[in-house]
């Protein structure tokens, strides 16, 4: 039978989600509490792939097992089990070819940045001093919702087969203590939202003009995009599946 996990976890610790050898990563930290647990061996396939430092409040990866009377009692034993820095929210059965990864339809992720110095941001933002002009920022991740193509955000030598990825969200928006940038898509391409973060900042601190990304992303190239953000203010939010995967 195949069940979905629904977790989060604190990235700092972890060389991110996919198991890499001499490297410590969630996948690795989870399967091993679902093996000792269910008493044999278990492998976990993520939604995707988080680069190491990069926290997640909802993530998902399926797993085979055979019946499982009480999906409550597991989820509590797993927290038990799990250190303090991952944390499984519930366990569900779902039909037999439901995949974590390619059913998934959108995801969502965050970006933080605070512009005052803050112990309590030190792990979990990104600390920009400089001021920051938000509606040029807004106004030049509008654009992003244009385009398909996003080879210029992309990580460079990624084996991926294409590049396009449908953006349907990209906003700023500013809170008591920090900004957020969130932006969603059906699809996105490693380090590209840092990538698009970091260009973003370029605008808002006026490097460029906010129409200058056009330019950016028709070029394909990542060397004329900015920089790429510190991993420690990226969080994977959201996770959307169509409902009918779910077992009732």
């Amino acid at each position: 039978m195949r069940y979905f996990i629904r977790f989060s976890y604190f990235g700092k610790a972890y060389h991110g989600w996919q198991n890499q050898p001499n490297a410590i990563t969630v996948q690795e930290v989870l399967e091993k509490a679902l093996s000792t647990l269910l008493r044999e061996k278990i492998e976990v396939l993520g939604a995707g792939r988080t680069d190491a430092g990069v926290h997640a409040r909802e993530m998902y990866a399926h797993f085979e097992y055979g019946a499982i009377g009480n999906t409550k009692d597991l989820v509590f034993r797993l927290n038990a089990f799990l250190p303090e820095d991952i944390a499984v929210e519930a366990i569900e059965h779902v039909t037999k070819h439901a995949h974590a990864r390619f059913d998934a339809a959108e995801r969502t992720y965050e970006y933080w940045i605070v512009q005052k110095k803050s112990p309590f941001y030190s792990d979990t933002a990104y600390h920009v001093r400089h001021p920051l002009n938000l509606e040029a920022m807004n106004k030049s991740a509008s654009f992003l919702m244009d385009y398909t193509d996003f080879e210029c955000f992309s990580k460079s030598n990624t084996d991926v087969k294409t590049f396009n990825c449908k953006i349907s969200k990209a906003i700023w928006i500013a809170t008591n203590d920090k900004l957020i940038f969130t932006i969603t898509a059906d699809r996105f391409l490693r380090n590209m939202v840092r990538a698009i973060v970091g260009t973003l900042l370029d605008v808002g601190q006026g490097k460029m003009q906010p129409e200058e990304i056009k330019i950016i992303i028709a070029s394909k190239n990542r060397e004329e995009a900015g920089f790429s953000v510190p991993a420690k203010g990226l969080y994977l939010t959201k996770i959307l599946y169509p409902t009918a995967i779910f077992n009732e």
